[in-house]
């Protein structure tokens, strides 16, 4: 069992406790929360709390998060890509279509089960059984870079650094239609769909602060090649503000057209470039992978305007 408590700031008064430890404990989503709650696995200032308990500035919120169980998931032998490693952490380049952590529908052929296979038990156990090692995530159909933790000190380094938003994290995308100007931000909040619970939304109401910066790479006929720069890092940032500003990304037919697009399985994104401060040195590194042959063969395909 392994204890941790942090104070009420002024930024997250007010807030719903299970939304409050998803904000502040690295990696809780908020069904765990829910669940340490109803587990009287949280107090705030001494007392056990119900989830919607709205703590105020200077309130102690302590909590006990379970040991990791054994793993059971299975190591298969699946090559990777893995553009550097060392004893504490490496930077995978995820291709196109692969799962990160086993899940229903998903219970192997992922990149933990991958990972498994190539580091033995040398993973982080902070994020438990299925996500051993996984300090943060890119979905089935977006590509490239991600960062894993061979142990608990690297993991929770390289989380404080995602939470402060220090992490440098470039992406690339075709979106639909072409944008009005070559270079823009957008800052439009993200939380859960009111609409549609699997999907995330632009709303108000139980969201956090969501900021894309975007650059004009190309612009062709009915599409735009663009960089984004993410300063925030919510659940489908990207694919969320683009289909906010009415250009979606192109083959996203969650948040786009459903029809898919023509020589497209799934989205058209891809993790181009990682940056982070190593977490035992302190060293910046910065790691960029190629555009897969799906991404530059989809813009062979594109005219130019």
């Amino acid at each position: 069992m392994r204890r941790m408590a942090f104070t009420v700031d002024e930024k997250n008064a007010e807030v719903r406790l299970d939304v409050l430890l998803s904000r502040e404990v690295p990696n809780l989503s908020r069904s765990a929360a829910d669940k340490l709650i109803r587990e009287s696995m949280v107090r705030v200032d001494g007392e056990a709390a119900r989830k919607s308990r709205r703590c105020g500035v200077g309130s102690c919120v302590e909590l006990f998060l379970p040991d990791p169980v054994p793993l059971k998931v299975e190591p298969q032998p699946i090559p990777l890509e893995i553009p550097y490693e060392d004893d504490d952490l490496l930077v995978v380049n995820k291709p196109k279509g692969m799962v990160v952590h086993p899940a229903a529908g998903h219970r192997d052929g992922t990149l933990v089960n991958a990972l498994l296979a190539h580091c033995g038990s040398s993973l982080s156990g902070i994020n438990g059984v299925l996500r051993p090692g996984i300090v943060h995530r890119i979905d089935k159909d977006t590509s490239g870079l991600l960062i894993v933790a061979k142990n608990d000190f690297a993991h929770r380094k390289l989380a404080a650094q995602i939470k402060a938003h220090s992490f440098t994290r470039i992406y690339e995308a075709v979106v639909l239609g072409n944008l009005k100007t070559d270079d823009g931000t957008v800052e439009a909040p993200i939380g859960r769909s009111p609409a549609n619970r699997k999907k995330m939304a632009v709303t108000q109401k139980n969201s956090r602060r969501a900021v894309t910066h975007y650059h004009v790479l190309s612009r062709y006929q009915g599409y735009t090649y663009i960089r984004l720069k993410l300063e925030t890092g919510r659940t489908h940032q990207i694919r969320v503000h683009m289909a906010y500003l009415g250009h979606p990304v192109a083959g996203d037919t969650v948040y786009g057209p459903r029809k898919p697009v023509p020589g497209l399985d799934g989205q058209c994104l891809h993790a181009r470039v990682i940056g982070f401060r190593h977490p035992r040195d302190g060293r910046y590194i910065e790691i960029t992978s190629e555009l897969p042959s799906y991404f530059t063969g989809f813009l062979k395909r594109l005219k130019p305007l």
